[in-house]
C-alpha cells in the first residue's frame, strides 16, 4: 500500500490508522505548496487531486476519507477500528460522517477557503463566521458525545482518527480552546504511539 498525505492534513487520519494496523506501506509527500496535487502524474492517479489518496496492493486507488478508513478497518478486523456489533457500528460511522462532513467540510473549509463560498471578498469574513459557528456546534456535540468515554466508541475507532485530526487543526492551527472533552479526547490521542510516529513521519513532532 501507499498513502498520499499532505503533512497536517485530514490525511494525517489515514496515515494513525495505517500506523495502528502495522503493517507495511509506503508513505509519500505531497508537496502542496508545490501543488504537486494537480501534476499530471497525480491527476492520473487521482482525479479529485487530493489527500488521503491509498494506491492498493492490485494498483487500484482509494479515495475520500470514511470509504479509506472503512476499508482499512474492514481489511483488518483483528485491530478491532469498526465495532462487529451494528449499533455500536452504525455510531462510529455516524460520527466519522458528522466530522468530515459536516466539521471538516462545512466548517473548517469555510474558515480556510471562504473564497469557495462567497465571489465577493467583503463578504469573506461573515463565511468564515459561520464556518466556526459550524465548526463550535460540533466540538459541542462531539464533547457531549465522549462524555464518559475515552474514545467516541468506547474504544479505539476509526471515528476517532477523523476526529483527532479536527482537534489537531482546532489546537494547533488556530489555538482554539477545546472543549473539556474533547481536550482530554486529543491529549489521549497525541499519546498513543501510533500517533506519535505519525507526527514524527510527518515533521510535527513539535505539535505534541
Amino acid at each position: 500500500m501507499k498513502l498520499y498525505y499532505m503533512p497536517g492534513a485530514c490525511s494525517i487520519g489515514i496515515h494513525v490508522l495505517l500506523e495502528e494496523i502495522g503493517k507495511p506501506y509506503d508513505a509519500h509527500k505531497v508537496d502542496g505548496a508545490k501543488q504537486e496535487q494537480y501534476g499530471p502524474d497525480f491527476v492520473k492517479m487521482n482525479p479529485k487531486s487530493k489527500v488521503p489518496t491509498l494506491q492498493k496492493d492490485d494498483g487500484s486507488v482509494l479515495t475520500e476519507f470514511p470509504a479509506i478508513a472503512l476499508w482499512l478497518a474492514r481489511k483488518n478486523p483483528e485491530k478491532g477500528l469498526l465495532p462487529s456489533d451494528p449499533d455500536e457500528e452504525a455510531r462510529v460511522l455516524e460520527a466519522l460522517d458528522y466530522v468530515v462532513a459536516t466539521m471538516h467540510m462545512q466548517g473548517f473549509s469555510r474558515m480556510f477557503r471562504p473564497g469557495n463560498f462567497a465571489y465577493t471578498e467583503a463578504d469573506h469574513d461573515k463565511v468564515k463566521a459561520r464556518g466556526k459557528e459550524i465548526l463550535e456546534k460540533g466540538l459541542a456535540i462531539m464533547d457531549k458525545a465522549l462524555e464518559g468515554k475515552e474514545y467516541v466508541a468506547g474504544k479505539f475507532s476509526i471515528a476517532d482518527a477523523a476526529l483527532f485530526y479536527v482537534e489537531f487543526w482546532c489546537a494547533a492551527r488556530m489555538n482554539m480552546t477545546l472543549p473539556k472533552n474533547c481536550a482530554a479526547h486529543y491529549a489521549r490521542m497525541k499519546a498513543r504511539p501510533a500517533v506519535k510516529r505519525t507526527m514524527e513521519q510527518e515533521g510535527l513532532a513539535a505539535a505534541l
